[in-house]
């Protein structure tokens, strides 16, 4: 049994640097890392190598966030630019050749049957609907594109891409999902100098114990539970790959956030 510890040193160890090294790399783990559903994986394949991705039983969103690739499997053989993704279901494989340099963020979760491979190109002048997004206002302000949106079947995942404004807050109000999904924020475009903070707090309004994590480029950070907002420093826009792991496909759903109450209208 883990000794107990305290909620701040709890959520202190949220926050993990997923690794720049060639290879594969488990990064979250349900169990071995503080949650219950989500899976993170980052591959990094120097150009001109190749990795098979297999699924196994988990269903899989692959999102590419820098570089090219070639990619092929038994529903599609194409090639991925930067923000490309992909989902595939459990006992799936993917070949996966880079063109150039190339990174893959990765979510997973357990895969209960439901959902169908697909490919999706990234479109930044896509109309505003159920993929592109804009959310929030004013300072909160962000834009978001669903790699996988809720209206996709799927079993667990929901997934998408937000961009901040410069030194502007994302997820604020501050928001909890903790009854239904946890959350990981993988993030990119952030090289140093840039910078951001990702803000983790346990109960509304009690933010005197609020532990704030330094994110930049490779950053992920678990919300298992909790509040969760995020505010970039002045000349950063905070960029990340969020994951939604529902706990069953009923709560598989982009609508069960609940705001803090403290900061409603804020």
């Amino acid at each position: 049994m883990k000794p107990e510890i305290s909620a701040k040193k709890r959520m202190e160890q949220w926050d993990i640097s997923s690794p720049e090294t060639p290879g594969f790399h488990e990064v979250i783990i349900p169990g071995r890392e503080d949650c219950k559903a989500v899976y993170v994986y980052r591959l990094n394949l120097p150009a001109g190598q190749s990795h098979l991705l297999k699924s196994g039983k988990l269903e899989m969103n692959a999102v590419l966030i820098s570089g090219s690739a070639k990619v092929k499997c038994a529903s599609f053989d194409t090639e991925m630019s930067k923000f490309d993704s992909f989902y595939i279901t459990g006992g799936a494989e993917v070949s996966i050749t880079a063109k150039e340099d190339a990174a893959f963020y990765i979510g997973g979760a357990v895969c209960e049957g439901l959902g169908k491979t697909f490919f999706r190109k990234f479109d930044k002048d896509l109309p505003l609907g159920e993929i592109h997004q804009i959310h929030g206002s004013g300072a909160g302000q962000r834009e978001i594109q669903f790699t996988l949106n809720p209206e996709v079947p799927a079993s667990r995942l929901i997934c998408g891409l937000t961009w901040g404004g410069n030194g502007a807050w994302t997820s604020w109000p501050p928001h909890q999902h903790e009854k239904d999904l946890e959350e990981v924020y993988c993030y990119f475009d952030m090289d140093a100098p840039k910078f951001g903070f990702h803000i983790s707090y346990l109960k509304s309004g009690e933010i005197e114990d609020a532990v704030a994590h330094t994110v930049r480029s490779g950053s992920m950070v678990i919300a298992p539970c909790g509040y969760h907002p995020t505010v970039a420093t002045p000349g950063t826009r905070n960029a990340y790959l969020w994951i939604l792991a529902a706990f069953t496909p009923k709560s598989r759903r982009y609508d069960l956030a609940v705001t803090d109450p403290k900061y409603v209208g804020t």
